[in-house]
């Protein structure tokens, strides 16, 4: 009887199992393309649009080498939510930072997607949760969400192009809660803020940030010092 018991309770937990295999399985095929970038130097078109603030599209360059240093330099202050930028391949990196489940499928810019739940094994950090949008065709990031302690829930679409062979986006479309995304500090010396009040209409609740990425040097091999100056 008690063997019979324990082996309901293993069966129950099979499906469970076999969709963290599954998980695991879709996260290395798409970091495997990541992980065929050594280094990267890219120009960066940044344009923000959050209600409430008036502000101008930045150029950046963005530095990139392995593991994990990343550097970008800009000429303004750029509105740049790292949790899904540089932050978001360095967490998936560490495998022992997080459980993955497969939690649905869902049409993304028109390609069916396989959805994975990310939740980090440390419920103290500001990542709270995150949401995965995976073409399993091609093992390309087309969606991800994030929701965080600081920035509330950030979602970003990705659309590929000249590097899709290394899973690099030509272009990323960010949504972000105006109430909870932080503002860079010093940003209110570059542009001029507006009211809603003069509309009489309500304030928009989300704010969009798109980021053009061109003319991307890839595996040239970039110096220590670039990411210490």
């Amino acid at each position: 009887m008690i063997s019979r018991f324990l082996t309901l309770i293993l069966l129950g937990c099979l499906p469970v199992f076999a969709a963290a295999q599954d998980a695991t399985a879709i996260l290395e095929q798409m970091m495997a393309k990541w992980n065929r970038v050594k280094d990267y130097a890219v120009q960066v078109n940044i344009k923000s649009e959050i209600p409430l603030i008036k502000s101008f599209p930045v150029k950046a360059t963005i530095y990139f080498k392995q593991k994990d240093q990343f550097k970008m330099l800009s000429k303004g202050i750029a509105i740049l939510p790292k949790q899904n930028f540089n932050e978001l391949p360095k967490f998936l990196r560490d495998k022992n930072s997080y459980t993955a489940l497969i939690t649905g499928t869902e049409v993304i810019q028109t390609q069916k997607t396989t959805v994975l739940t990310v939740l980090p094994i440390d419920d103290s950090g500001d990542l709270v949760l995150l949401k995965l949008w995976i073409d399993p065709k091609t093992d390309l990031l087309l969606k991800s969400q994030s929701t965080t302690r600081s920035n509330g829930t950030i979602s970003a679409n990705y659309e590929y192009g000249s590097q899709i062979a290394f899973g690099l986006p030509d272009k990323m479309i960010f949504t972000v809660e105006v109430k909870k995304f932080k503002i860079p500090k010093g940003l209110a010396t570059d542009i001029n803020r507006t009211s809603s009040s003069d509309t009489g209409k309500p304030s928009p609740k989300n704010g969009k940030i798109t980021i053009t990425f061109a003319d991307y040097q890839l595996n040239k091999g970039i110096k220590d010092e670039v990411f210490r100056n």
